[in-house]
């Protein structure tokens, strides 16, 4: 996908999609949201993503890259909130991977991240005493 045409789609989602499924995706599976925190502003976001259970933690494709703001505040912040089929997950070490064959993700979601060419992940471990609690 060409960069302008990536950056239409992302500014389109974060005004328009978001808003819309910000409320479905902490329930459905594949999906999650990640609370974060903004690095200049200091102000609480949630951003809707594609998250995949993985072993003692979770793997979240990267579909806007690795230069997306809600990227570099988990990684800045060395964690993140995330809330997933309705519960509330503490995750840290953020370690972000490239890999053209997506294999940590799951298989309905490879193609479709293949035809955008999201091939990077982020992996997040669950916090030490994580116990996640109901949403």
């Amino acid at each position: 996908m060409r960069p302008a045409v990536a950056r239409r789609i992302a500014h389109f989602n974060k005004r328009v999609t978001n808003h819309i499924t910000r409320p479905l995706a902490p329930h459905l599976p594949g999906f999650g949201v990640v609370g974060h925190v903004g690095r200049r502003s200091g102000r609480r976001y949630e951003t809707p993503v594609n998250v995949f259970p993985r072993g003692g933690g979770f793997v979240i494709a990267l579909t806007y890259g690795t230069e997306a703001d809600w990227v570099r505040n988990v990684v800045a912040a060395g964690g993140c909130d995330l809330t997933t089929r309705g519960r509330r997950y503490r995750l840290t070490d953020p370690e972000i991977v490239h890999d053209e064959t997506r294999r940590e993700v799951g298989p309905v979601a490879r193609p479709i991240l293949g035809l955008i060419g999201a091939n990077d992940i982020m992996r997040l471990r669950r916090a030490p005493r994580d116990a996640s609690v109901p949403a």
